[in-house]
């Protein structure tokens, strides 16, 4: 009961603006969730400890995201603004067309894991599948199943062969993934 209460609790307190969680979603101590726009986050996803998520897009289901995770906007300031300190420059949220953008969203497939101390930056997209190294800065897109590391993210292998791929789709699609 506690632990029910206080996950609701965590939820209210944690996650604000348009977030909408699927089943099973796992928020971290101290980890905080927000959009200017919408954010949509599926089943099974786990977020880490000390984690900020602020930006706009999507995360897919089964996505393992670990502690010390940012995902945020790369515009978040008009940093052009003149006469106005940065502090009180325009925010990418204060407009809601700025921030429905595909620059300032972030898309994150099915599947992927997001290792300690990543920065994802808004505007890419990270395929189904897969890996993000531990301190990597993913500033472009990630394809399906790569496995990707430094600063800026950079393909390092992959995650499967093509037939362990097609073998991972199937047992995915059939419901005999461990869940």
């Amino acid at each position: 009961m506690i632990s029910t209460l206080w996950k609701c609790l965590k939820k209210r307190l944690f996650v604000s603006g348009g977030v909408t969680c699927g089943e099973r979603f796992h928020l971290g101590v101290l980890s905080f969730v927000s959009t200017p726009d919408t954010l949509s986050i599926g089943h099974d996803v786990y977020i880490g400890k000390f984690c900020t998520i602020q930006c706009s897009g999507r995360i897919g289901c089964g996505v393992l995201i670990s502690n010390s995770v940012g995902i945020v906007g790369r515009r978040d300031h008009d940093m052009r603004a003149v006469g106005v300190y940065i502090r009180h420059a325009p925010w990418v949220g204060d407009n809601v067309s700025q921030a429905q953008q595909p620059a300032n969203r972030v898309d994150i497939a099915d599947d992927v894991w997001i290792g300690f101390g990543c920065t994802i930056l808004s505007g890419v997209r990270i395929g189904r599948g897969a890996i993000i190294s531990a301190g990597s800065v993913v500033r472009h897109d990630v394809a399906p199943y790569e496995i990707v590391a430094g600063n800026p993210a950079r393909p390092v292998g992959r995650r499967f062969t093509d037939a362990q791929i097609s073998q991972h789709e199937t047992a995915l699609s059939s419901g005999d993934s461990k869940l």
